[in-house]
């Protein structure tokens, strides 16, 4: 199971949900204090901006930084629950726990993940960006693009409830 959230929520969505491993994906990395059930080893910290085209003086997604999830999730024994969190948990985190669904279920409908996202977290807004170098770094063909333009913006929200996705083996 993927456990999603805003960084405020962080330490109660990890306590709740028993997870031993983290994505947490920030702009600033001070901002971020790793809950100490999480083994450093177990917690990968992404750092760039929530933004879908580069713009100057700001860090975009790239390929290294969906490439370090991808591997991460890969690890990931599934032992335990995976937390995945960014400030608000709308946007990247939303974005990564559907890479990392698509990751490690090669044959999941790409449309049916992302309506199984928006039935999760109805203010879902997944980083058009990490989408679409996730499906181009997962020969998606342009499937997870085109599933999560389909399911649209997320509803308004200052900041994201914490919601858990379920994956298949």
């Amino acid at each position: 199971m993927i456990y999603v959230c805003p960084l405020s929520k962080l330490d109660e969505t990890v306590a709740l949900s028993g997870a031993r491993r983290l994505v947490s994906l920030l702009t600033d990395p001070a901002m971020m204090t790793r809950p100490a059930v999480i083994a450093a080893e177990n917690h990968l910290l992404l750092t760039m901006h929530d933004i879908s085209e580069p713009l100057e003086g700001m860090l975009a997604p790239g390929e290294e930084h969906v490439g370090s999830l991808i591997d991460f999730a890969l690890q990931w024994d599934r032992a335990s629950p995976l937390a995945i969190n960014c400030l608000a948990g709308i946007s990247r985190s939303t974005a990564s726990a559907y890479i990392v669904a698509s990751a490690l279920c090669p044959g999941i409908n790409e449309r049916e993940l992302a309506d199984r996202l928006r039935k999760a977290s109805p203010s879902a807004t997944p980083n058009a960006r990490l989408i679409a170098l996730a499906d181009d770094i997962l020969g998606r063909g342009g499937r997870m693009v085109d599933a999560i333009k389909g399911i649209g913006r997320g509803s308004d929200a200052y900041e994201g409830t914490p919601f858990r996705l379920d994956i298949d083996s």
